[in-house]
């Protein structure tokens, strides 16, 4: 189904002047279309009315749609109708009314201190130029907190000189700086000596970091969560707990055990909201907490 004029004008307004992402656009657009579908007999979006908005919600819980899937459905309609109200479209707001579900907020899967160390051992382990990568891949998401698709985004000339910080251009286009520590700069060193061993033939310009010979030019998110599968193993981790998300948890919540302050952690990892950031706080407390209840001669039987 193809999206209506005003619905395309929503999603280029979000564009535009709210700088979306593709991704973002492109889960707001299947919403809409989605909303539009169940409401074609209704006088579909620019027509329907309260009730038959609410229909569409109930039916988002009749599907058995997560809390965090609907809620994003709901907001998807929710902005529609108030950019119709801006532009006159609308004199009312048929989704007033809806109720967000109640999302309980999972907190995030971390690593000790230890486990991190075990798989960037496991990597470094790795025969030749595939363990020097994958552990120079693991340094630098630990280092510096990076999200993967920025760590697959580096350009060479990011890290040719040896840079101490990294200039990262994260979600919205915003920028920050990213620091490397010791362990990651002398990681990135060793790979850059066997890099030229990924590059495809012919390709001796290619301009990312962790190039391939694969389509693109360089290597994909999916393949280095493979990857970091396989150094789990190695490591005696769960593969289940590890993922490169699972990296920037431990990044922050590390940097918080230690006594980093949580807005420098929330600009490191480029967060716009410190409510985002807060949610570490919590794994650190309950990280803190069972080392109290394990090692205190008072809290023990």
């Amino acid at each position: 189904m193809s999206v209506s004029p005003k619905v395309e004008a929503f999603l280029e307004m979000m564009a535009v002047e709210r700088n979306a992402s593709p991704h973002t656009l492109a889960a707001y657009e299947r919403d809409l279309t989605d909303a539009e579908g169940f409401l074609a007999d209704r006088g579909g979006l620019e027509k329907a009315g309260t009730e038959d908005v609410e229909a569409w919600y109930r039916d988002l819980d009749l599907r058995g749609l997560s809390a965090a899937t609907a809620a994003r459905r709901r907001s998807a309609v929710r902005q529609f109708y108030r950019f119709c109200l801006g532009e006159g479209w609308r004199e009312d707001d048929p989704s007033r009314r809806l109720e967000a579900p109640k999302q309980g907020r999972p907190l995030p899967k971390v690593l000790t201190r230890e486990e991190v160390d075990g798989l960037i051992a496991a990597a470094g382990a790795r025969d030749g130029a595939q363990g020097a990568r994958l552990a120079c891949m693991i340094e630098l998401l630990y280092a510096s907190g990076l999200r993967v698709s920025e760590l697959m985004g580096l350009r060479l000339d990011a890290l040719a000189r040896d840079p101490a910080y990294l200039v990262v251009k994260g979600k919205g286009g915003k920028e920050r700086l990213a620091p490397l520590n010791d362990a990651a700069r002398t990681a990135v060193r060793a790979y850059l000596q066997v890099r030229p061993s990924f590059l495809p033939k012919g390709d001796k310009a290619n301009p990312w970091l962790f190039c391939s010979r694969g389509a693109g030019g360089r290597l994909s998110a999916r393949r280095f969560a493979q990857l970091l599968d396989a150094a789990a193993l190695d490591a005696g981790v769960d593969p289940a707990r590890v993922s490169p998300h699972v990296l920037r948890h431990a990044f922050a919540t590390h940097l918080l055990e230690g006594g980093a302050d949580l807005r420098i952690v929330q600009t490191l990892l480029g967060h716009a909201d410190i409510a985002t950031t807060q949610i570490y706080t919590h794994v650190a407390t309950d990280r803190l907490r069972a080392v109290v209840e394990s090692a205190h001669p008072l809290a023990k039987d």
